[in-house]
């Protein structure tokens, strides 16, 4: 397995900055980044993107081919307790109300 992946980002070889630059003089070429995998990005999208920029470059190109992998029929819902609670404020002797929301933890 290679230790460095070439950035997906669909426009990552148009940007121009000085580290996609490659080539000698009269023959210059704007390349897409090579990323390192490393222990920081090993198991996330950050072995795949070079920046945010390149990350949703990729996912407007390809946005209707990434939902039609997964598509979600109805929504989701997480069971949860509310409650509201009298607190008294640190900074001053001001009491209000507070709601808190408590998941449900499932077995």
């Amino acid at each position: 397995m290679s230790e460095y992946n070439w950035c997906h980002g669909t426009k990552c070889h148009t940007y121009k900055t000085q580290d996609r630059v490659r080539g000698v003089k009269g023959n210059k070429v704007l390349r897409t980044r090579k990323i390192k995998i490393t222990q920081w990005n090993f198991d996330s999208p950050w072995r795949y993107f070079c920046s945010q920029g390149c990350w949703t470059d990729f996912f407007i190109s390809h946005a209707n081919q990434c939902i039609n992998i997964a598509p979600r029929n109805e929504a989701l819902e997480t069971p949860v307790n509310v409650s509201k609670e009298e607190r008294t404020s640190t900074w001053s002797d001001r009491t209000y109300t507070e709601t808190v929301i408590t998941p449900i933890q499932q077995v």
